[in-house]
């Protein structure tokens, strides 16, 4: 018998755009013979359900149903496909959560704490994986320029609950007005605000899951490649055609190896589930891996670097979906 899913897609954040993208690319690819598929907006205004008639209807957020002509649909699970709140910050996990209705991904609690790139940094450091030196501004507080005149130069300056690196910032040097401005820029869509240190070297990221013996395995790992001209890998970067990537990534096995134990070391110490990305910078002069950031609802687009991970690997998105889906 066929499973019933809600591909659930929307958001509150600048971030939606890319989630109607993704769930069209994972909708494309869903096994029809044995899943149900049920796209399901999340916006702040409604939960909608668009039925076959062309009707939209409002979700039932009791037990998230749904009519469909004369019959209640009620989901086997959840598929989802939202980036940024209220999807990848916890918030919507914890509703399934509270009525008993499975989804992929990460719990609530791993999605609110890897939404926070600093306390995520804090744990993966505490278990073991090299990451940048960092101050945590608030909205509203005193900038400790102290603080941030002691960290190496250049600096990245993002939100730090946010994803896809929207209003991020690079500052090469200790310029009092600029570090300020771009702070500003941060605190337009968030109450905290990451300074970070660059660390210079090859930018590579990786996919990490469980498969369904529960073995924690990692997909081949792509390098981001920055076009001429282009300083950091910022929303524009990502989504206008403006990086180059290479999967899998021509790197020594050495180093292969060595982002992967380092991936599979987070995504343990983070409690992860479902598919994750992770961000690294190979170090150029310690040769070693450093922690950027944990995606736990990657981009599943056609340009994201996921789906490309995953034939890269050898598998059909068809088959890595099913997994999803069907994993505990």
């Amino acid at each position: 018998m066929k499973k019933n899913i809600a591909l659930v897609t929307g958001g509150f954040t600048g971030e939606s755009v890319i989630s109607y993208q993704s769930a069209e690319n994972v909708r494309n690819n869903l096994d029809l013979t044995l899943f149900n598929v049920y796209t399901i907006d999340i916006r702040q205004d409604d939960w909608t359900y668009t039925d076959k008639q062309g009707q939209i209807q409002s979700v039932n957020k009791a037990d998230f149903s749904i009519l469909e002509g004369s019959g209640k649909v009620r989901f086997d699970k959840v598929f989802l496909c939202i980036h940024g709140s209220p999807g990848e910050d916890g918030r919507l996990p914890a509703y399934f959560e509270l009525i008993g209705l499975p989804f992929t991904g990460c719990s609530s609690a791993v999605a609110a704490l890897t939404m926070n790139k600093y306390h995520t940094v804090l744990v993966a450091r505490a278990a073991g994986v090299r990451t940048a030196a960092s101050y945590l501004a608030i909205k509203g507080a005193p900038v400790d320029m102290e603080r941030i005149s002691q960290l190496n130069f250049p600096v990245f300056v993002k939100p730090n609950d946010q994803g896809s690196s929207i209003a991020m910032s690079k500052i090469n040097n200790l310029d009092e007005a600029a570090i300020l401005q771009a702070l500003d820029k941060g605190f337009s869509v968030s109450g905290q605000v990451l300074v970070e240190t660059y660390i210079p070297g090859r930018e590579f990221t990786i996919g990490v899951m469980r498969d369904a013996t529960g073995t924690v395995i990692s997909l081949p790992m792509t390098e981001i490649i920055l076009k001429k001209g282009r300083e950091m890998f910022d929303f524009e970067a990502k989504y206008n055609g403006e990086t180059g990537e290479i999967t899998p990534a021509e790197a020594t096995q050495e180093m292969t190896d060595l982002v992967a134990a380092a991936g599979k070391m987070v995504y343990k110490a983070l409690g992860c589930s479902g598919i994750v990305r992770i961000d690294f910078i190979w170090h150029e002069t310690e040769n070693q891996p450093y922690l950027l950031e944990v995606n736990t609802i990657p981009g599943q687009t056609k340009e994201s670097l996921v789906p490309k991970q995953v034939a890269a690997k050898g598998w059909s998105l068809k088959d890595f979906y099913t997994e999803l889906i069907l994993a505990k």
